[in-house]
């Protein structure tokens, strides 16, 4: 059973894995045995990682790489193919976010969201597909959102950008499963990150956040996520104990999405 978790000589790359979720996966990663690759958008947010990955003792091979420029992530994996190996494990991470009403919304700031969001998962995940077909399988794993099912006010374009994600997983999943890749999705609810602490600071009162009250009354589990909880799944749909699982998206929720809310 725990050789059927193991990720020992894999390589994975973690797309925006400098902190948060990212970084949690891929510190998950390397402790079930892979080596871990990562890519940021700007060399201060490297460097950030590399700090971190050096404080847990992990050996960690990145460099600053915009996901949405096809000739930079094309340059970056054979850079990586040459100096730690092909990718056996992909996790399209990197992502980004608008809080803007749709009708105050620039066409370009909705482009930018989309392009970041699902435009950079298909070029990336397009970088990978043909070297994991060549050694006979391979693993992707698109990091979506409850926003992939759900809308709310102020993210029209996340939202379409992660419902969009959500399709080209299973997209990827119905055309190269019968090249033994699995691609799924993983949907984090809402999870504590240094994005989130405001939403989470106590009020003057030493009452909770109005938002904070919110997400705690519409998650069966009465509690944010922390960015570990998407270990475990993460680890599962890269490991070979996922290899029937396919066009999946596993929500790591808390119960949101199951749940209709308390009554008034």
């Amino acid at each position: 059973m725990k050789d059927m978790f193991s990720l020992e000589g894999k390589v994975a790359w973690v797309t925006g894995a400098a902190y948060g979720i990212g970084y949690a996966i891929a510190k998950a990663y390397a402790q079930a045995g892979a080596k871990i690759v990562f890519n940021c958008s700007r060399q201060e947010t490297l460097d950030r990682g590399f700090e971190a990955y050096r404080a847990d003792g992990i050996e960690a091979f990145g460099k600053v790489c915009d996901v949405t420029d096809e000739d930079e992530v094309k340059s970056f994996y054979a850079e990586v193919c040459e100096k730690v190996g092909p990718v056996d494990i992909l996790v399209n991470n990197a992502g980004m976010i608008k809080r803007i009403p749709m009708t105050e919304m620039e066409a370009a700031d909705f482009r930018r969201v989309i392009d970041v969001d699902l435009t950079g998962p298909f070029i990336v995940s397009k970088a990978v597909i043909p070297s994991m077909i060549e050694r006979g399988g391979g693993k992707i794993i698109n990091i979506c959102s409850m926003m992939s099912e759900l809308g709310r006010e102020t993210v029209s374009a996340y939202a379409a950008a992660k419902g969009g994600l959500k399709m080209l997983t299973k997209n990827i999943a119905s055309e190269y499963g019968e090249y033994n890749i699995q691609c799924n999705g993983i949907g984090p609810g809402y999870i504590a990150t240094e994005q989130t602490a405001p939403l989470r600071e106590r009020q003057s009162d030493g009452s909770r956040h109005p938002f904070d009250s919110f997400i705690i009354a519409k998650t069966p589990a009465a509690r944010w996520g922390d960015a570990d909880d998407l270990a475990g799944p993460a680890v599962f749909l890269a490991s070979s104990a996922s290899d029937f699982v396919n066009g999946h998206i596993l929500y790591v929720d808390g119960g949101i999405l199951a749940y209709i809310g308390k009554q008034p």
